[in-house]
């Protein structure tokens, strides 16, 4: 059984930053591609960022490209997401994700086999 926990999150000022961590269990990390998911307050859940299961692949929704950066350790099974230059509109749940064989462009489409319960992100203005 999959399993992803999420930490990292918590309450930053606007331009600040943080680091999102994901750990994955029960499978080899190797064979997923990863991504960040997130869920803001009254809305549907958007995708963040993915990386392919090698590493070598990474992409952004727009809404943080050049603010968040995806990447992914896979002796350690985790993959991480920091976000630098916060905003209040980045305040949400941010879920780990994790498919098996697909590009991150799907990823980005389809969404994701496994999910982490998620980590809540608050950016005060």
């Amino acid at each position: 059984q999959v399993r992803l926990v999420e930490s990292g999150g918590g309450l930053v000022q606007a331009g600040g930053s943080l680091r999102l961590s994901c750990v994955l269990s029960g499978y080899p990390f190797s064979g997923y591609a990863m991504g960040w998911f997130r869920r803001a307050p009254e809305k549907e859940r958007e995708f963040v960022a993915a990386i392919s299961w090698s590493g070598s692949s990474t992409y952004y929704a727009d809404s943080v490209k050049g603010r968040f950066t995806i990447s992914r350790d896979n002796p350690k099974h985790t993959v991480y997401l920091q976000m630098n230059s916060l905003k209040p509109e980045d305040t949400a749940v941010y879920y780990c994700a994790a498919k098996s064989g697909v590009t991150v462009q799907t990823m980005a489409a389809m969404g994701a086999d496994y999910w982490g319960k998620g980590t809540l992100v608050t950016v005060s203005s």
